[in-house]
């Protein structure tokens, strides 16, 4: 099924949407699929805007559904690209585009028993658990092979913050930036 050389390799998918938490998931991806001898299938899954129904709907549906499956495509190659850049990621790889709910899709493609699923942990804030639902839930619940959830990066959270600074327009601290910048023992 997969590989050049018929034999039935262990997998680790990687749940991608371009998200820093996703870039984050798909190098640990990368490290575990090269410290197991094991392929990497990198996911990108996609909905139409509005939702299945909504897009069956409109007259040229399917014109529209593979122009969004194309930009899913050019939003894939992107993140692996910024991710691995011209060298790869270094065993062999299968990048997928699914259309679908993405926890759905992912669980659904790591469907083998020694398949390993990685997704990023994504924020942690009470309002976003209670508002948005949660890809790395769905797939923990439903999974029928390891699910690695990958907590967010430090830098994500650092970045955000300096988001909110901008949009409340607070300024900031230089010097704060230089501490955290220079070691104590060099300072």
């Amino acid at each position: 099924m997969s590989g050049s050389d018929g034999l039935v390799r262990p997998r680790v998918v990687v749940g991608v949407s371009g998200s820093l938490g996703s870039l984050t998931a798909l190098g640990r991806g990368a490290e575990e699929a090269r410290r197991r001898g094991a392929e990497l299938w990198p996911v990108l899954a996609w909905q139409p805007p509005g939702g299945e129904l909504a897009a069956r709907r409109g007259p040229g549906a399917s014109l529209l559904t593979d122009e969004w499956q194309r930009l899913a495509r050019e939003r894939l190659v992107g993140v692996l690209m910024d991710v691995f850049g011209d060298s790869g990621p270094g065993v062999w790889m299968y990048a997928l585009v699914a259309q679908g709910s993405p926890g759905l899709a992912l669980v659904e493609i790591a469907d083998r028993e020694d398949d390993v699923l990685v997704v990023g942990a994504g924020r942690r804030s009470l309002w976003h658990r209670a508002c948005c639902r949660s890809v790395t839930r769905y797939c923990v619940a439903h999974a029928s092979c390891p699910v690695l959830a990958v907590p967010p990066s430090p830098l994500e959270s650092k970045l955000a913050a300096v988001h909110r600074r901008n949009a409340w327009r607070l300024r900031l601290d230089v010097r704060d930036l230089a501490r955290a910048a220079v070691p104590p023992d060099r300072a």
